[in-house]
């Protein structure tokens, strides 16, 4: 897929007031420090689409960014070791979770997660979560340029280990990614153009 064009939409924390178009949302989400805004710069292939900051927690609102001017890239706050108090963090987690429990538009969520770490606990209840709400994802793991190849495929084993010791039937389908070398950038989008494929080909399932 080729990114034409990229433009910030709106900024809320109330999923009900997210944009009413009938067209595909693809919804980004990780732990705090995940590298998640520069992974969104390097997809659109712009610098400053998404806000970077050196501080764990900076997305605190649904960010809506219209693509190619027929899909909806979405910035959801980071779960977790964000530097907030207890209350914004549950002022998160609500709007998180009506987000996606609510949100008819959303085709897949994007679960990003750092690849440089051993299968943490906070992902994989959060992808637990989304298992149990029937709400297709898939796993981006980010930073791949700060490990080896072979640190990778062990880091990757683990996770499709412990995913299926929690009685997943199979590993969701998964990319790694580095935003400073720009790998994954063309199979991330080329999964998400041939889901909207088959969305706006098949007129009988409108979303």
């Amino acid at each position: 897929m080729k990114i034409n064009t990229a433009e910030f939409v709106v900024s809320n924390s109330d999923a009900s007031k997210c944009p009413n178009e009938p067209i595909p949302e693809y919804a980004f989400i990780g732990r705090s420090n995940v590298g998640k805004s520069s992974l969104i710069n390097m997809l659109t292939n712009q610098k400053y689409l998404a806000k970077t900051s050196s501080k764990p927690g900076k997305t605190q609102l649904i960010n809506h960014f219209k693509i190619n001017l027929n899909w909806y890239l979405v910035d959801l706050p980071g779960y977790g070791y964000a530097k907030v108090s207890k209350k914004t963090k549950s002022t998160f987690q609500k709007f998180i979770t009506d987000y996606f429990d609510k949100r008819r538009q959303l085709v897949s969520a994007f679960v990003l997660i750092d690849i440089r770490h051993e299968a943490q606990k906070i992902d994989l209840e959060f992808m637990q979560y989304l298992g149990e709400s029937a709400v297709p994802f898939a796993i981006i793991f980010t930073k791949a340029d700060k490990v080896g190849k072979q640190k990778i495929a062990s880091l990757v084993a683990d996770y499709r280990k412990k995913m299926l010791a929690d009685n997943w039937e199979e590993m969701p389908p998964y990319f790694v990614t580095s935003s400073e070398h720009k790998t994954g950038r063309e199979e991330v989008l080329d999964y998400i153009d041939e889901i909207n494929k088959d969305i706006f080909q098949n007129q009988n399932n409108p979303i």
